[in-house]
């Protein structure tokens, strides 16, 4: 890779107060950004250059949650998640299609925007084994810290496909140490049931895995050097969690006052992941293909989402965004999406939504010095926009161009499902119209 220039822009440079900076020029080598600096200041002498012709340049995008084998599309019916992950494994011949959707979805979320994200349950090794083949060069994608296979319960979240099943501490601590094999970049605990667990109307994110579990785990992960990630939708399994040692929380739920001291006493972070629980929440049934109880507890579990994350942002608790990809309706390229409920649903300003996937995330991920802003000496990770995202944040939709660690793709094109952009499409147009913004801090007068 030569040095390159990138010119005739409007920068956004991923602070929390982000505006508009015109007459600036980025400038990289390699994998890095060597300098931002007005356009007169800049020696462009032997580099590659390209005119960006006055449109945005921001941070690539960090996704926080995702499952890399599953692409969202919609199901006639629920699937055996169990079932697929043993087929898939089951011979030379379905591992090497395997191989190939990890390719094929790790390549989308990049030209998506995505230049960071972090894999928090997979099948067996595969999310190590993609993340390496990227850090090679063997394969293209986004940066990737990688989680492998989580730890469940018997009869808890995803046990037995993308989880171990732990009945006890020793067992627990085993399967941490049995992924740390593969040198992951952390643990994932499924502390709780999700929507489509309950057996009951009213009780999404039942307690499935014990607080002696959770501490041993914790315990363990901490002292081989690893964060720990915990699936958690119900106040209980915060309170759990929190008290136990989980270091994020993933989805979330309606926090009490205490809960809310335990995630500052312990430094802990919400991951809110919107995405997935709107189509079983807000849909109709015909169309998200679920029957009512999955329904009401997928609008308890929305709500509760959402409720942590403006509760958390009240009170100075780090807030990051993931999709969840893998989930109906949630794809490898819609982190956009998930910007944007944030910004409609918790009420956050469309430049602190940008902040929050970008630098924000990165923080979270112990990544600040390495990415997440545009600034001398980090990454070469960014996107272009036709449009002003501080204006309208759907021009994330369709990219200009994706630059990660310093290799540019231009004019980045995806399939994407039909199905799912129809509908999640009516949705934005009926209930999230930028039109309809009201807030000072969104205007353009304010740019």
């Amino acid at each position: 890779m030569k040095k390159k220039v990138f010119i005739n822009m409007q920068l956004l440079d991923g602070s929390e107060n982000m505006a508009p900076r015109p007459g600036y020029v980025v400038l990289t080598d390699e994998d890095r950004i060597t300098a931002v600096v007005p356009r007169e200041e800049a020696d462009i002498k032997d580099c590659e250059v390209f005119d960006l012709e006055g449109r945005y340049l921001m941070p690539g995008l960090i996704n926080l949650h995702v499952h890399i084998p599953t692409g969202g599309k919609p199901q006639k019916k629920p699937a055996d998640a169990s079932r697929m992950v043993k087929f898939a494994t089951s011979n030379v011949f379905t591992r090497k299609y395997l191989e190939h959707i990890y390719r094929v979805n790790v390549y989308t979320e990049l030209l998506s925007g995505v230049t960071t994200m972090r894999c928090v349950g997979g099948i067996e090794n595969y999310d190590t084994w993609i993340r390496d083949l990227i850090r090679q060069g063997r394969a293209d994608g986004p940066r990737i810290l990688a989680a492998n296979m989580a730890i469940s319960v018997p009869g808890g979240h995803m046990a037995g496909s993308l989880a171990y099943e732990a009945s006890t501490m020793e067992e627990a601590i085993r399967y941490v140490h049995d992924i740390s094999e593969d040198k992951p970049d952390l643990i994932k605990l499924m502390i709780t049931g999700g929507v489509m667990d309950a057996t009951a109307k009213g009780e999404p994110g039942v307690l499935k895995m014990s607080p002696s579990i959770v501490k041993a785990a914790c315990e363990e992960a901490h002292k081989l050097g690893y964060h720990v990630a915990a699936h958690v939708e119900s106040t209980e399994g915060l309170r759990v969690a929190l008290e136990n040692g989980v270091d994020t929380i993933e989805h979330g739920a309606t926090p009490t006052a205490d809960i809310i001291r335990l995630f500052q006493e312990k430094g802990a972070v919400h991951v809110a992941t919107i995405s997935p629980a709107l189509p079983y929440a807000l849909f109709d049934p015909a169309i998200s293909r679920v029957d009512e109880m999955s329904r009401f507890n997928g609008k308890v579990v929305f709500d509760g989402i959402i409720e942590c994350a403006k509760q958390c942002l009240a009170n100075g608790i780090p807030v990051g965004l993931g999709t969840d990809t893998g989930c109906p309706f949630v794809t490898h390229y819609d982190m956009w999406r998930e910007v944007q409920y944030f910004h409609k649903c918790c009420g956050v300003s469309k430049a602190y939504a940008l902040y929050t996937a970008t630098k924000r995330n990165a923080e979270i991920l112990g990544l600040g010095e390495v990415t997440g802003s545009i600034e001398a000496g980090k990454s070469a990770d960014f996107i272009v926009t036709d449009g002003n995202p501080l204006v309208d944040l759907t021009v994330l939709r369709n990219l200009n161009m994706v630059v990660a660690r310093g290799n540019v793709i231009s004019n980045p094109k995806i399939k994407k499902i039909p199905e799912v952009e129809t509908e999640l499409d009516k949705y934005v147009r009926s209930h999230l119209r930028d039109d309809a913004d009201n807030d000072e801090s969104d205007s353009e007068a304010t740019l």
